[in-house]
């Protein structure tokens, strides 16, 4: 009862972790450009050059360091990564408040990127404490927090902002990190046994701990593929917006919610579609978002009405609630207990390469096609990615026997 009662408490508390964590990156994303403007005199070339080095350095540093943190987290701990990220990043995020150049801005994205790793620790930790049954439910639950946060962060962001200037509003998120980093330092609780140096050494290759690498390999491909296709989207959608409303009336508005709207879906999804997912079997939910989501991108590219497209952005967050908490629950009940942070880890670094590669051929194909070729690729790009691992993985193409 008593352990029953700590992996809850866990979950409760990382739930608000990632809540304040997802809302303190994601308020100051959308005034990363503005913020380069304010700190230079720059052509319209140059600024896209800087905004998109400030962007992506951040990401390329978590895809290149998360397996060294997801190996030391198995042998000390998550909670100690826990730790690490949120003070690192507080103290990273609140200077950015005080940098007088963008090199000295790119510098401190670069540490940003060498302390993240707190939400997949979060997870890490909720899926190797949370007992297997329960763990597809836990990790949906622990999703909402983070989209959630991400969710209220940009207008938190703008409000602040607005009232405070955007030096201030870096400063606050560093403090809303300081809180994070108490409620893990007090409240998180871990049962954790330690991998020791030699334990690692002797267990040779990683991937020959899993009873299956093949599936290991193919659910990392598919959290890029699906964070590379929602980002690819990303760049292009106000763009898109304003062409749909002809460039008249409340456009920023209009785009700002059309881009919270699969946030919210997730949201309300996320939590059921894993609780579905523990009863019935996770290779259904997985098979559900990716159908569903090819179904809804495809169209996104050829309608003329925003509404339209506001209804199809809702329903890529079902898809979004399906997918990315499915494939760490695949995870979690495929690996070793005792490599649950290197697993998470390399999800990590996946995703990250995801976003940055979403990012760059989001804009290399709306360049070549206009912005319908992007939903397309999207759409193309997620369906290959469903028949790879029908191929591959017999645990999905047998999922009538498993249920």
């Amino acid at each position: 009862m008593h352990q029953q009662e700590a992996w809850r408490r866990n979950l409760a508390v990382l739930w608000l972790g990632t809540f304040i964590a997802g809302m303190g990156f994601s308020e100051i994303m959308p005034f990363l450009s503005l913020y380069v403007d304010d700190l230079g005199t720059f052509t319209k070339g140059q600024l896209t050059m800087y905004s998109g080095v400030t962007y992506a350095v951040t990401f390329l540093v978590i895809a290149l360091i998360s397996p060294v943190w997801g190996r030391l987290a198995d042998r000390k701990g998550r909670k100690l990564m826990l730790l690490r990220s949120s003070l690192g990043m507080a103290v990273v995020i609140g200077a950015m408040g005080f940098v007088t150049n963008v090199w000295q801005l790119i510098g401190l994205r670069f540490l940003q990127g060498l302390f993240a790793g707190y939400i997949p620790n979060a997870s890490a930790l909720v899926a190797a404490e949370t007992p297997r049954k329960q763990s597809g439910r836990a990790l949906g639950v622990l999703t909402t927090g983070y989209v959630s946060g991400n969710l209220i962060g940009p207008v938190l962001g703008g409000i602040l902002a607005q009232v405070f200037t955007i030096r201030w509003t870096f400063v606050l998120t560093g403090i809303l990190l300081l809180i994070v980093f108490t409620l893990s330092a007090t409240m998180v609780h871990e049962h954790f046994q330690p991998v020791t140096r030699d334990q690692q050494a002797q267990r040779g290759p990683v991937l020959k701990s899993f009873k299956n690498p093949t599936l290991i390999l193919v659910l990392l491909t598919s959290t890029m593929i699906i964070q590379m296709g929602n980002n690819s989207i990303t760049p292009i959608i106000s763009l898109y917006v304003r062409q749909l409303m002809h460039d008249a009336g409340p456009v920023t508005v209009v785009a700002g919610i059309i881009a919270a709207l699969p946030g919210i879906s997730t949201l309300l999804s996320a939590p059921k579609l894993g609780e579905y997912g523990d009863r019935r079997g996770t290779q259904r939910v997985l098979i559900f978002g990716y159908v569903f989501a090819v179904l809804m991108y495809f169209p996104q590219g050829f309608i003329t009405s925003v509404w339209l497209l506001g209804v199809f952005r809702f329903m890529i967050g079902i898809s979004d609630g399906a997918l990315f908490p499915v494939v760490q629950t695949m995870l979690t009940k495929n690996s070793p207990q005792e490599l649950t942070g290197t697993v998470f880890s390399w999800n990590q670094s996946f995703q990250a390469l995801g976003s940055m590669l979403g990012s760059l051929l989001g804009g290399v194909i709306a360049n070549w096609f206009n912005y319908s070729g992007v939903f397309t690729f999207t759409a193309l790009t997620l369906l290959l990615n469903f028949l790879l691992l029908w191929w591959l993985v017999p645990e999905i193409r047998h999922w009538r026997q498993r249920a």
